[in-house]
């Protein structure tokens, strides 16, 4: 069996920035898939759950509620390994295309003060493991180490 696309990048050299992972036509559309990568893999240690569930409910509200990409967003989930989330657009974009969408989506849960939305036993199936304040924390530092200042190598994934 061959190995799906995310598994041939080096995760030794990946480094925390916006990446695409992969393009896909559907129909006669194209889906743009990127890897948000929010910590080192392999050498910082991973995000917990509770977190990462706050930040993607926080995104996914955030994103579909954008007044520029609210039809434009397939999915926002995180990734298995916990080092990051994977946002899906319709459209061809590059990483650069989403740095200021990106900004402005980890300003907003860096800020993002009260309840959070959908945290509830209504609308969620597991409420509880959600942690507000870790996740501004994780913001923060992915705008201050990262997206502020971003440069090319942080951009497009490494050789």
């Amino acid at each position: 069996m061959e190995k799906i696309t995310s598994f041939t990048i080096d995760h030794i050299k990946l480094q925390p920035g916006i990446y695409v992972s992969r393009r896909d036509p559907v129909g006669n559309s194209l889906i743009t898939t990127f890897d948000l990568r929010m910590t080192s893999p392999n050498e910082e240690p991973v995000m917990n759950t509770a977190e990462m569930h706050a930040i993607e409910h926080l995104a996914a509200t955030f994103l579909r509620n954008h007044k520029d990409y609210r039809d434009k967003v397939i999915y926002f989930g995180p990734m298995g390994c916990r080092t990051g989330f994977y946002l899906l657009l319709a459209g061809d974009y590059s990483s650069g295309d989403i740095l200021p969408l990106m900004v402005e989506m980890y300003e907003f849960i860096r800020d993002y003060e009260g309840e959070i939305p959908g945290a509830s036993a209504r609308d969620c199936g597991n409420y509880q493991d959600m942690n507000l304040n870790m996740a501004k924390y994780l913001a923060r530092k992915y705008l201050d180490q990262v997206l502020y200042g971003i440069d090319e190598s942080r951009l497009v994934y490494p050789e």
